[in-house]
């Protein structure tokens, strides 16, 4: 039986689980991005993607592919979607998206949706955040645009 170093096969499941990542925004640290974006709007049920306008390729996630993957209610007479659903489904115009509802019956829990174009760049962002202290979608958008700008995407 072969037996490999346990510095080898950490460095295999680094470059392995680094591969599925996207790599992030051309000219932007993307771990300075992830400690602005933890600052002002970071809870273990968050999920932000930038993605490429016109072709939607997806250039950052902050967030577990798990959370990312959830569904939850759209607000406002839109049926259930995930945050990948609301990236496709801002076109090239890419109008602004800020709305949030109630998760449970009690109103113990909300989900709030934003999305729309990062300013200076060719990108766009969508951004889920659920639970009992998830933040409305306007307020998401602004603190988003706060987070975007102080990592040097302007």
């Amino acid at each position: 039986m072969v037996r490999w170093p346990a510095a080898i096969l950490l460095s295999a499941a680094a470059l392995l689980s680094s591969a599925c990542s996207p790599a992030g925004p051309e000219g932007v640290d993307t771990s300075v991005l992830d400690r602005e974006i933890g600052q002002r709007i970071g809870d273990p049920s968050t999920c932000v993607l930038l993605a490429e306008r016109g072709s939607g390729k997806i250039v950052y996630r902050y967030g577990t592919n798990t959370v990312c993957a959830r569904t939850y209610p759209g607000c406002q007479d839109q049926p259930e979607r995930t945050v990948d659903d609301l990236l496709k489904g801002l076109g090239p115009a890419a109008e602004g998206v800020a709305v949030s509802c109630p998760t449970a019956a009690d109103g113990s829990r909300s989900v709030g949706w934003a999305a729309g174009p990062v300013a200076g760049r060719e990108l766009v962002f969508a951004a889920v955040m659920e639970g009992q202290r998830a933040l409305p979608g306007m307020i998401m958008t602004d603190r988003l645009a706060s987070a975007f700008s102080a990592a040097g995407l302007e």
